[in-house]
C-alpha cells in the first residue's frame, strides 16, 4: 500500500497537496487509489481531493517535516471514477484555460457519492437496433468519406446540409460501424431537453448499450451511466456539453451535432469549449471527429474552405419537403400589410389565419422572453435599470414585476417615475409574454402555448408542450430560440419571425453570425414534409447582410461577406483572442486590478518580443459595465498568430 498520495481540489491553485494514507485505510494495493476520490482536511474544511499519484518516498527537498502531512479522511470511491487520459486532459486544460486541474477534475466527474438504480433511463433492448434508413448516395458518401482510414487525411470532418436532409442518419450509421470494430462513441448535442428526438433515436437505434448524461439525473445516477462507461456496458455516450469528458474506452469517434450551438462553451471556471476539447481528445487518440449543422459556425466554414476540416455536403430533404418560401415585412416602411396593432404585423396575421384555416400548426419565434423589454418616463427619459446590473428591467404581466435577466433581482412596477414623479410613464418593447396576450386576443379560438425558461419552471414541461405540439393538439407555439433546436414537426406551415433584429445590436463580434444562424435554423422548421411551408420575418433592417441572406437561404454569400469583415477587422478565424475579466463591489479595486494586469502583460509581452504577434485591447469597462453588484472590466488580448 502507498505511504503518500498526490492530490488536486477543486480550488483555483495551480498545485497538487500530498496527504499521508493512513494505516486505518490498509487492503489498497500498489495503484489502486489513482482515479478515486477522497475526502480531506484542506485550511481547517473539508473538500473532496482527486487522487492522481501515488508516492512510496517523498521529495529529498520537501521543506517541512513529514509529521506535518495531513492524513486522508476517508476514500470516496469504491473504484476509480476517472482515468490517467483524463488526468492528461485535465493537465492540458490548465494549460490551455487558464484553471487548474483540479477544477478540470471536478468539471468532468460527476458528484455522486453512491451507485442507485436509475430510474430516468429503462432500456430492454441490449442489441443494435436493424431498423437504419437505407441511406442516399449523398449520405452514403458521407459516411464513407468519414470512415476512410486515409492517416494523410485531416481527422475533422463536418456534416454540412440544410435542416431535413438527414445528418443524424449519417451520424448513426457511422457510429454503428465504430461500434462494430469495438470501439465506442461519444455523441454530442446541444441541449438535451431540446433535442430530445435525436436522443431517442439514438437510444431506439443502440438500446442498453447507450448512455444519456443530462441534468435531470441526480449525481448518483450520473455516476451509475460512468461505471456503466467505464466497465464497457456503454458504448455510445450522448449528453450536452460536459459529456465530452466522458471515460469511454477504446475511444473510436466523436460527434457534435448542431456544432455551431454556444451551449457548448461553459460560462464558468473552468471556460471551456466542449469542441476544442473534443478536437484535443480526436488529436490524442487519432481518431475522427465529426461535427454538423446547416448553418457551421464562421471559423468551421473557413476551415472546410482550406480544406484543415473534410466537408461532407448533404443538399436533399429526404422526408419529401423543400426549403420553405420566404417573406420579408419591412416595418419601416409604412405600407399596409407592415402595419401593426401590436407586435403582429398584418401580413403575418392574414398568413396565421390562412394556416390555421388549412388545419396546419404555426410556430412564432422572438429572442426576448418577459412582456415588455423596458420601463421609460415620457417627460424626462428615465429608464428603470437593475440596481445591481447595468441593464434595463423586463417586465413580466403574469407575475406583475419588472426582472433583472441577469441577476434575478426584481421590484413591483412603478406608478410614476422615480426620478421626476411624472405619471407619463410607459413601456418599450415587447417580449414573448407581449406576443401571447397579443395572439389569445386575435386567435380566441385557438390553443397556444409559449415556450421560454418562464414557462418551463416545472421539470418535464419542456417535453409535455413540444410531445403535445408535434401530436397536433397545439395550434400556435409561440417562444425563444427554444423554438429553434432541433425540432421536427410533420404539420407545421407557418413559421413567424416577431423582430429579426433582436441580436444585431449586441456588443458582439459574432451578432450578424447568430442572428443568420437564428433565422435560417427556426425557417428549417417549416416544409420539412410537406412543399408548402412558409416563413415571415419581420424586421426594422431587410437589407443587414445578416437578415437580407438569410431571407434568401444565400448561405455562401453570408460567410463570404463575414469572413470579409473578420479579416479587415482581424477577428477570429485570422487572430485569437482572450478576454479577461475583472470584477469586484468596489469600482477601483476593479480598475486596480485590470491597470496592474496589462502593466504585467505589457512587461511579458516585450521581454518575450511578442510586439508583433500580441496586442492589447483595454483595459475598459465590459459592454456590461456591473451584473450581480460586481462592476466589470476587460482586457482583450489579440494575437495574428493562430497556430
Amino acid at each position: 500500500m502507498p505511504k503518500w498520495v498526490e492530490v488536486v481540489l477543486n480550488i483555483p491553485l495551480l498545485s497538487n497537496f500530498t496527504y499521508k494514507v493512513p494505516e486505518t485505510l490498509k487492503g489498497y494495493s500498489s495503484g489502486s487509489l489513482v482515479g478515486r476520490r477522497a475526502s480531506v482536511l484542506f485550511s481547517n474544511r473539508e473538500m473532496t481531493a482527486f487522487i492522481i499519484k501515488e508516492l512510496d518516498s517523498l521529495p529529498a527537498n520537501l521543506g517541512f517535516s513529514p509529521t506535518k502531512i495531513k492524513p486522508l479522511q476517508r476514500i470516496i470511491d469504491a473504484r476509480a471514477v476517472f482515468t490517467e487520459e483524463q488526468i492528461q486532459l485535465a493537465l492540458w486544460m490548465e494549460h490551455f484555460y487558464l484553471c487548474s486541474r483540479g477544477e478540470a477534475l471536478s468539471a468532468m466527474i460527476p458528484s455522486g457519492r453512491r451507485e442507485v438504480a436509475c430510474a430516468s433511463l429503462s432500456f430492454t433492448d441490449t442489441t443494435i437496433d436493424s431498423s437504419a434508413q437505407t441511406l442516399s448516395q449523398e449520405q452514403k458518401d458521407a459516411v464513407d468519406g468519414i470512415l476512410n482510414n486515409d492517416k494523410k487525411k485531416p481527422l475533422f470532418h463536418y456534416l454540412y446540409g440544410p435542416t431535413g436532409t438527414g445528418k443524424t442518419e449519417v451520424f448513426l450509421q457511422a457510429a454503428e460501424k465504430i461500434l462494430k470494430k469495438g470501439q465506442g462513441v461519444i455523441y454530442l448535442v446541444p441541449e438535451i431537453g431540446l433535442t430530445h428526438q435525436v436522443i431517442e433515436a439514438v437510444v431506439k437505434r443502440f438500446g442498453d448499450t447507450a448512455a444519456v448524461l443530462h441534468s435531470e439525473l441526480s449525481g448518483s445516477q450520473k455516476l451509475r451511466e460512468w461505471h456503466r462507461i467505464i466497465d464497457k456496458h456503454a458504448r455510445v455516450v450522448i449528453g450536452a456539453r460536459s459529456a465530452v469528458f466522458a471515460p469511454v474506452p477504446d475511444l473510436g469517434m466523436i460527434i457534435i451535432d448542431e456544432e455551431h450551438d454556444t451551449s457548448y462553451k461553459s460560462g464558468q471556471s473552468p471556460r471551456y469549449s466542449a469542441r476544442q476539447v473534443a478536437m484535443h481528445r480526436c488529436i490524442q487518440l487519432q481518431i475522427p471527429l465529426i461535427m454538423g449543422s446547416a448553418t457551421p459556425s464562421v471559423e468551421s466554414w473557413n476551415a472546410m474552405q482550406c480544406k484543415t476540416i473534410i466537408p461532407h455536403t448533404l443538399t436533399k430533404r429526404l422526408s419529401g419537403g423543400k426549403p420553405p418560401e420566404i417573406e420579408v415585412v419591412n416595418l419601416a416602411d409604412g405600407s399596409n400589410l407592415s402595419k401593426t396593432d401590436g407586435s403582429i404585423s398584418y401580413k403575418l396575421e392574414n398568413e396565421m389565419r390562412q394556416t390555421l384555416a388549412n388545419n396546419r400548426q404555426i410556430i412564432l419565434f422572438l429572442n426576448r422572453r418577459g412582456f415588455t423589454h423596458f420601463f421609460r418616463c415620457n417627460s424626462c427619459g428615465y429608464e428603470l435599470k437593475c440596481k445591481n446590473c447595468s441593464v434595463a428591467l423586463t417586465y413580466h404581466r403574469n407575475e406583475n414585476k419588472i426582472k433583472c435577466h441577469y441577476c434575478g433581482w426584481s421590484i413591483n412596477p412603478p406608478k410614476e417615475c422615480p426620478d421626476c414623479n411624472s405619471l407619463d410613464t410607459g413601456y418599450a418593447g415587447f417580449g414573448t409574454e407581449f406576443i401571447e396576450k397579443e395572439v389569445r386576443a386575435k386567435f380566441p379560438h385557438t390553443i397556444i402555448q409559449r415556450l421560454d425558461t418562464d414557462s418551463l419552471k416545472k421539470k418535464g414541461k419542456l417535453q409535455e408542450k413540444i410531445s403535445e405540439f408535434r401530436k397536433g393538439n397545439i395550434d400556435i407555439l409561440l417562444g425563444t430560440q427554444m423554438v429553434a433546436k432541433g425540432l421536427n414537426f410533420p404539420n407545421l406551415q407557418l413559421v413567424g419571425v416577431i423582430l429579426a433584429d433582436t441580436g444585431l445590436h449586441m456588443p458582439d463580434f459574432r451578432a450578424a453570425e447568430r442572428t443568420f444562424s437564428l433565422i435560417t435554423q427556426v425557417a428549417g422548421r417549416a416544409g420539412r414534409f410537406f412543399p408548402d411551408g412558409k416563413v415571415i420575418v419581420q424586421t426594422y433592417n431587410p437589407k443587414r447582410p445578416a437578415i437580407a441572406l438569410a431571407c434568401k437561404n444565400d448561405i455562401d454569400t453570408f460567410y463570404a461577406h463575414e469572413l470579409e469583415q473578420r479579416k479587415m477587422l482581424s477577428f477570429p478565424p485570422f487572430s485569437r483572442l482572450i478576454r479577461l475579466v475583472f470584477r469586484s463591489a468596489n469600482l477601483e479595486k476593479t480598475k486596480e486590478a485590470a491597470n496592474g494586469a496589462n502593466t504585467i502583460l505589457l512587461e511579458y509581452i516585450s521581454k518575450q518580443h511578442f510586439e508583433k504577434t500580441v496586442f492589447i485591447l483595454g483595459p475598459c469597462e465590459c459592454p456590461l459595465t456591473k451584473i450581480a453588484a460586481n462592476y466589470r472590466y476587460q482586457i482583450i488580448l489579440q494575437s495574428n498568430t493562430i497556430n
